[in-house]
Formats: C-alpha cells, sequence, structure tokens
C-alpha cells in the first residue's frame, strides 16, 4: 500500500500493542475478545480510528498468518454500515421527515460495538419503520441489501454462458466450492470467518441445497453456507445451531438468546437481496429472490428461492 496509508495502520497498531502491553500481553499474541475489549474502549474514548484500527490488523493477521485475528475482526466488523444505509435509503425513498421520526432518540450502534447488542437496535427500527410505512414499503427498503457486493463474477457468468444449462451450472460451482475448501483445509486458511476441516466439507457435500442451491422446477432453492459451520454441526439446540448459520449481527444476538421473535423475519430480505445480487449478473437481468426460511424464523440454514427468468427455464 502507499506509504501514507501504511504510517496511519501502523501508528494504529503501534497504539494498540501499547495498550496490550499494560496487561502483558502484545501485538502478536492477543487473546481471544481483546481486540472487541479496545474497540469498546475506544468507542468510550470518543475515539473514531476504529475502522482504521480494525483494516491494520486484518493487514497485520494476514501478514503474521494468525488467522484467529480475523476471525474475531470480522465478527466486529461484518455488516457494520447496514444502519447508516438504511437511515440513508429510508431518507431517499420516504423523506428525511418520516427518516428523522422512525431514527428519533435511538443512535446507531457504533463500529466496535459488541455485535450481539446490536439486535436491540434492529428490534426498534423495526417496528418503528412497519407502524409508520407498513410491511411492503419496509422489505422494499431492504430487498436491494443494505450491504455488499457479489464480487467479481465474470467468470462465473462466462460458464453459465459456456455450459447453457442450468444444472450444469450449479454441479460446476458446487464442485468449486468444495475444491476452494479443500484448498483452504490443507493450507490452514479461512473460508470467509471460519476454518474448514474434512466434517464440514463432508457436511457441505452432503447437504445439496448449500451454495449454489439445486434447481426444483422454475426455481433455485440455495442455503448460505453457514456462518460458521463446523459449531453449526456441533450445535445441540436447534437454536444455537441457527445462531451459528446466521452471518447478520444485527439479528444474531437475538436469535442466542431466544429473542427472535421480537424481530420481523423481514429483515432476511436484505440477505435474499445479497443473493440476488449474484444472480441478476448471472442471468443479466434482475430477478426475484425471496426467504424460504431463515435463522431468524427458527430454520437451521437460511434459504432462498431464486425464480428463474423463463427463458431460462427449459
Amino acid at each position: 500500500m502507499d506509504k501514507e496509508q501504511a504510517a496511519i495502520f501502523i501508528a494504529r497498531l503501534n497504539k494498540f500493542d501499547k495498550y496490550l502491553k499494560k496487561n502483558n500481553y502484545n501485538i502478536d499474541s492477543i487473546p481471544k475478545a481483546e481486540i472487541l475489549k479496545y474497540t469498546e474502549y475506544l468507542i468510550a474514548n470518543n475515539n473514531d480510528a476504529v475502522l482504521d484500527l480494525l483494516r491494520a490488523l486484518i493487514n497485520y493477521a494476514n501478514f503474521i498468518k494468525n488467522y484467529d485475528y480475523i476471525i474475531e475482526i470480522i465478527d466486529i466488523s461484518e455488516s457494520y454500515n447496514a444502519m447508516d444505509n438504511l437511515f440513508q435509503r429510508v431518507a431517499e425513498q420516504h423523506g428525511e421527515k418520516i427518516r428523522n421520526e422512525i431514527f428519533e432518540n435511538i443512535s446507531i450502534p457504533p463500529l466496535g460495538i459488541h455485535p450481539e447488542k446490536k439486535p436491540e437496535f434492529t428490534k426498534v427500527i423495526m417496528k418503528r419503520l412497519i407502524e409508520k410505512i407498513g410491511d411492503e414499503k419496509t422489505i422494499g427498503l431492504l430487498k436491494p441489501c443494505l450491504h455488499g457486493r457479489p464480487g467479481d463474477i465474470t467468470k462465473d457468468r462466462e460458464d453459465f454462458l459456456r455450459l447453457n444449462d442450468i444444472d450444469e451450472f450449479l454441479k460446476l460451482k458446487k464442485q468449486e466450492l468444495i475444491e476452494r475448501l479443500q484448498k483452504h483445509q490443507k493450507e490452514g486458511t479461512l473460508e470467509f470467518a471460519q476454518y474448514i476441516d474434512e466434517e464440514v466439507i463432508e457436511f457441505i457435500k452432503n447437504t445439496p441445497t448449500i451454495n449454489p442451491g439445486i434447481r426444483e422446477g422454475d426455481k433455485i432453492i440455495e442455503a448460505k453456507l453457514p456462518y460458521q459451520t463446523k459449531k453449526h454441526i456441533q450445535a445441540k439446540e436447534k437454536r444455537m445451531k441457527g445462531f451459528f448459520s446466521c452471518y447478520c449481527p444485527w439479528i444474531r444476538g437475538a436469535i442466542k438468546n431466544g429473542t427472535n421473535n421480537e424481530l420481523f423475519s423481514h429483515f432476511c430480505y436484505c440477505s435474499a437481496g445479497y443473493t440476488k445480487k449474484y444472480w441478476d449478473v448471472i442471468f443479466d437481468q434482475p430477478v426475484t429472490v425471496e426467504p424460504i426460511e431463515t435463522s431468524l424464523t427458527g430454520g437451521l440454514l437460511c434459504k432462498f428461492a431464486v425464480h428463474i427468468p423463463k427463458e431460462f427455464q427449459k
């Protein structure tokens, strides 16, 4: 990276290292949850350096090949800007007056706060949205997804055109997922925020709907790879299996503590929107994607129905 950015990152890491040394730790041996403790310390002291710190730590973790740090950082930072985007989107679609009424006397939890504190905010905001603008318009706000991009899927689009067969395309993408996970297993690297072992790979092989899904008539039924697959497999309670499936910090804590019934299932249209971004590119047109069941509604996996455009249904 350029020298100016590197200097900022190194300054953030040095400050964190100094903080750690007060407790006889250092930046090369950070105990579990100490990164979160520090980001909450920064928030409490009105320090706005959290984003730079987390970016610096991800770079450093990759450099020293300590991927445990990355798992914790993703827990802290995943979808961190979702509610800021919702704040902006409400104003764009329904006006600033309604936006201000919905967000009145409540602050969006900042990046760096414990992720399991976030659902309490989501409960309030979803209730106010539905009371103020109704179910349909609330879903309309969430459908485009509040965060994230599908990444570069040029090759996937090319494969789809080359094969000219949805079923063969789904088989190919599933095989590529397995091969990628096997590479992670061999090298000890992460698939997003999780390590991969043989048990995880076998689970994915034996669950046909997991990315990119299976075709059922005019739909593709797609289940997301669990956020923490190993923990999902080993969890005894259905509630905890759902917790380890879910990627979204804005609702995960409520699934864990059993208060997910206080949230509205509409929120998972945001996740459907993330899936939609992929299939919009593959089919080169807007497609409809709807939640079938999710961890929020008591499902073990988050499943979505992708409606296949008519010209591709044969």
